[in-house]
């Protein structure tokens, strides 16, 4: 993975994951999936607490749980274009953060997800958020490896669901 740490309100993330693409967009726009996924290490987001309706105007919600005190992290975005399965691209209305996630197919069922993040919040730039940011992405990684070796199968709720 590599990320471009900017002084301005950017950050671009990049990651290849051995997974095939309309693997990786699914895993991004189903609630089955992104339950075992979002949010960094030491988070949960209950099935229960995801909603996606992804086409442009759709909404995208969820709420982060912190595992170890139970602080909730809420999420809103609304999406601005899905070009499945090689675009998804949201904003934040609340903090104006704008979301801009391409999905390259490397072949070899193999694919490049490029995660561009513009008018990110001064609290969201921080060494430790990018951390967390990298982590959730480790998680992704893995539960992609999991369902190419038998893990949980699409559409299985995620633990504590």
């Amino acid at each position: 993975m590599t990320h471009a740490h900017s002084d301005t309100a950017e950050l671009v993330y990049t990651r290849v994951f051995d997974a095939p693409r309309e693997l990786v967009f699914r895993c991004m726009i189903e609630p089955e999936h992104l339950s075992h996924f979002w949010g960094p290490v030491g988070t949960s987001a209950p099935l229960h607490s995801i909603k996606v309706d992804p086409r442009p105007g759709g909404v995208f919600t969820t709420v982060m749980v912190n595992d170890s005190d139970g602080s909730e992290y809420p999420t809103h975005a609304v999406y601005v274009e899905v070009v499945e399965p090689e675009r998804l691209v949201w904003n934040e209305p609340h903090s104006g953060m704008t979301v801009t996630s391409t999905f390259r197919d490397l072949g070899d069922a193999r694919t490049e997800v490029r995660i561009h993040q513009a008018n990110i919040p001064e609290a969201f730039r921080s060494e430790q958020a990018q951390a967390g940011f990298a982590s959730s992405l480790d998680r992704f990684s893995a539960y992609l490896a999991s369902l190419s070796t038998g893990g949980p199968a699409a559409g299985a709720p995620a633990a504590g669901s």
